[in-house]
């Protein structure tokens, strides 16, 4: 790279860090950390409302609030409404099942207008086709690791 090619770059790093959103990270800590577990909160009510309402065993009570969040999140999705709460949670909002949901319904929408087989069905797992594909191989690596040493 020669000295004038360098000098741009140097300047351009340098207009980048001026145009750059601020951001307070102790204030974007907690407000993740308080979504997170509003959101959590919601799931342990859900899970308690399956075992004491509808009388439901553990695993099924755990399944049920599966179900439960990960229609709450699509739902919201669907509406505009989970948008808004990653704006303002940040991360809290992409680490419980919601996030999940958000992750496959929001590709899905955008595509919506190229038809329901190249737009929908192909673009339902974009975000959350690689996050699934290397969590089900680490867990059959895990696994065969697990079998052999044990």
């Amino acid at each position: 790279m020669d000295v004038k090619q360098q000098k741009l770059n140097k300047e351009y790093q340098i207009y980048v860090q001026r145009k750059m959103p601020k951001s307070n990270l102790l204030r974007d800590c907690i407000l993740a950390f308080l979504v997170g577990g509003i959101i959590c909160t919601i799931g342990q009510a859900v899970n308690n409302l399956g075992k004491s309402y509808f009388n439901l065993k553990t695993e099924e009570a755990s399944a049920f609030t599966a179900i439960v969040m990960i229609f709450i999140g699509a739902l919201l999705t669907g509406l505009g409404v989970y948008d808004d709460i990653g704006k303002y949670g940040g991360a809290g909002s992409v680490v419980p099942i919601t996030g999940f949901a958000n992750s496959i319904v929001s590709p899905a929408m955008e595509f919506k207008k190229e038809g329901y087989v190249f737009g929908v069905g192909s673009k339902l797992f974009s975000i959350a086709g690689p996050v699934l594909v290397y969590g089900i191989s680490a867990s059959v690596l895990v696994g065969l690791i697990y079998f052999f040493l044990k």
